[in-house]
This record gives C-alpha cells, structure tokens and sequence, in this order.
C-alpha cells in the first residue's frame, strides 16, 4: 500500500513516474484486449460480403466496451479503433506504451495523425518520430508528427491544404452565461496574421484593468466591427541553405505590407524555409512561427507574395540550431531579441507552449547591475524566453535552477527535489 505522507517530497515525484509507467503498461493491455475484441467482432461478420453498411450491423463490440467500460458509445468506438490501428500497424509504438516509455496519448496521436497516410508511409513516419517520443509531451509529439507527415508525403500535403482550404468557415457556438465562442477554419497563415493583427492592436489599447486576453478580444472586435483604420501585416520568410537560414532572425525575410485607412500597428508573421524549398528544388516542411510545420507550396506562397521582405538566420549544420550575438547592457538588442525568439520558439521550461514572442527574455546567469562586464552578459546564449509564470518560479521560488549547454543549445531545469528536466532548442533541420 503506497502512503504518501511517508515519502520525502522527492520520493513522491519519483512514486508518480513510476505510476505513470504502470498506467501505460496497463493502458497497453487494455489495447491488447481491445484489439482482440474487435477482431472477434470482425470474425462473426458474415461471410462472402463485407462493407462498413454490413458491419455497422452486426458488429456490436462497441456496445459491449461501451458498456463495460461506462463509456459513451462514440468514445467506446474510438477506443477500439486506436487499439485496431496500434495493434494492426505500429507494433513500436504500442511497444513503447507497454514498456512505459510513452504515455496513451502520445500513442492515440500517433494513429490519429497517421491515418491520412497509406501503411508504407505511416511506418516511415512512425520510424522517424519514436525516437524521440520519450522525450516529448502530447503537444510536442503531434508537432513532431505533423512535420513528418509533410516530410514524406509532401505532395498528399499540398493535396489535403487544398480540399481543406475549400471547406473553410466561421464557426460560432453558444457558451453558458451569455458568452459565445465566435471563429473561423481558415489556412494556417492567414490565421497567423490575423492573430498578429490582433496583438498588434490589442498593444495600443489602453488597460483599463483589462488583462491582456480581454485587450486582444476586445481588439478583435474593434478590427471587424469597427473597421475604420488599417491594418498594416508583415509577413517574415527565413532561408536556409547548407549552413541554414529562417525568417525574422536568419535566412533571406520578407514582408508583405497591406494598408487600408492607416493607423494601425504592424503584425508580424515569421515562416522559416529551407532556401532550396524556397528556389523549388525541395518539398521539405516549413515553419509557420505559431502554428508549426506547412507545405514548401504554402511556405512559397508566402514567400513570393509582394512585399514580402526576407532576412537571413544562421544554422549551425550539425545541430540545427540557430546560431549568432551584444553583451554589457541589461536591454537586449532588438536583433538579440529577435535571435533568440526564433532560436528557441517557445517558453524553455520542458513542458510550456507559450510562444517566445510572449515571453520574458530571462538572463539565465543573473545580470550584474553593479559590473556588467563580470558575468551574466546580454547576449543568446545567456538568454532564453520564459512566460512570466516560469520566469517568476525560477527567479522566486527556492531551489529551482536553469543552465543551458551553450553547444547544444538544451537546457537543464533542477526542481527543488534535485530532479532534472531537459528541453532542446528548436532544431531548423527537422
């Protein structure tokens, strides 16, 4: 019987991984019982003729999971189907998930990414992507996934943006107490600049005790309601060649300009792109900073479009990080600034994904007031992008510690209990 209160607070973080592990040994078995459910039902359908009509009639192992499990009968359905894909197509994953090295979820992204793909590509990218799980949360996972669905299927990609390109719509639900969820299902960059356009706006409001969510809605509603200034969006494409190169911060940039009445501040929107797609000469994945990996068709599109300006970033080619730097002033420069927001994309605290661009840049050693010159200096590699709540937990609260490997780039976090936790830079080459 486990008890708590008998365990030193680091013994209880080390009690909950191991439970974790064991909740995904047990989640693994479920999916072996799963699977074999469903293929008793497949077994008992009549023979001679099969489609999904005939087995919509007789299979009925959905409503036995279903029942046995206390579950709705579509989340009955979808458990079986998960069990189908995992036992049926990607033995190593749900090897991994009985072993404990990856938690359900991870497994579930793994066959609801992949169903687009036929079984030959979905196993290359399953090969690609497992390597890494382990050291991945859900989120991180879906990004990895997605990225190498464009990687080996770049055409079906192009093919999928465009059907779903063809579908897009607003969206508006009611919401309890008088609230409504209001939106649309557009492409990807077009929803990256309107999100721009959105902060850029919500910067010039005044707070009013408004937090800064309420400015952007309230921005959002001024920009379509009220549409009597302009909005001016930049867009910023980033090259990379053998040595590498991104948008706003390395690779060749771009911004595209669009002006109504005037008035409004400028949005930003970074894409990085390899400079052989950007010449046509590669299919590879691009980066859409915000929303993550887009097709080479996309990524030229924007590229192309007029205005647009290009800056060039860095790569170190081993690593695929970005690499570059001003050091004896506590302010970073805004080129500093830029650097280290497309370097590091997102919060460094191993499971945050608040993007950089709204984050703290943190000295990672503190900076000297009294001798700037003595350490803790303003340039990237002492630098590193920290929402304010991390940023507010490593400076505040005791026993928490951050340093980062200046040849790789990957930080290290040390809880109070003396666990570590590692997170890698974005690495440009994936």
């Amino acid at each position: 019987m486990l008890e708590p209160e008998r365990l030193s607070h680091a013994g209880r973080v080390d009690a909950l991984k191991a439970l974790e592990r064991h909740a995904a040994w047990i989640q693994a078995q479920q999916v072996h019982l799963l699977a074999a459910l469903d293929a008793d039902a497949q077994a008992a359908l009549p023979e001679g003729k099969w489609n999904e009509s005939v087995e919509g009639e007789w299979n009925f192992a959905c409503e036995e999971v279903a029942c046995a499990l206390k579950l709705s009968g579509t989340t009955a359905a979808k458990r079986l189907q998960v069990a189908r894909e995992l036992d049926s197509h990607y033995p190593t994953t749900l090897g991994m998930l009985e072993r404990g090295e990856i938690s359900y979820m991870q497994a579930v992204a793994v066959t609801e990414a992949c169903a687009v793909l036929d079984p030959l590509l979905a196993a290359q990218v399953e090969a690609a992507v497992t390597q890494k799980m382990p050291g991945l949360a859900t989120g991180q996972t879906r990004r990895a996934l997605a990225r190498e669905i464009v990687r080996a299927d770049p055409q079906g990609a192009e093919e999928r943006h465009r059907k779903r390109k063809r579908e897009r719509q607003l969206v508006h639900y009611p919401q309890d107490d008088g609230m409504a969820m209001w939106g649309a299902i557009l492409p990807a960059e077009q929803a990256a600049r309107m999100n721009q356009a959105v902060d850029a706006h919500a910067a010039t409001l005044p707070d009013e005790g408004r937090t800064l969510e309420q400015k952007r809605v309230d921005a959002l509603f001024d920009l379509v309601v009220n549409r009597t200034t302009s909005v001016v969006a930049t867009t910023t494409v980033g090259a990379t060649g053998t040595v590498g190169a991104t948008g706003t911060g390395a690779g060749t940039g771009s911004t595209r300009t669009e002006q109504g009445s005037g008035g409004r501040s400028a949005a930003v929107v970074q894409v990085t792109v390899p400079l052989d797609v950007l010449i046509g000469e590669s299919e590879e994945p691009a980066q859409l900073k915000g929303y993550g990996p887009i097709t080479a068709g996309q990524a030229r599109e924007i590229a192309f479009a007029e205005g647009t300006i290009w800056r060039r970033l860095i790569i170190e080619p081993k690593t695929g990080m970005l690499v570059k730097t001003d050091p004896t002033t506590y302010k970073p420069t805004a080129e500093t600034e830029r650097h280290v927001i497309a370097r590091d994309g997102r919060c460094t605290f191993p499971t945050c994904q608040m993007p950089a661009h709204r984050c703290d840049l943190d000295h990672i050693q503190p900076f000297d007031h009294d001798n700037p010159a003595a350490g803790g200096q303003t340039v990237p590699e002492n630098l590193g992008p920290l929402c304010r709540r991390h940023h507010l937990m490593k400076t505040h609260h005791p026993g928490w510690r951050v340093t980062r490997d200046p040849d790789t780039g990957v930080t290290t976090w040390t809880a109070p209990t003396g666990h570590t936790y590692t997170n890698p830079p974005h690495n440009y080459l994936e």
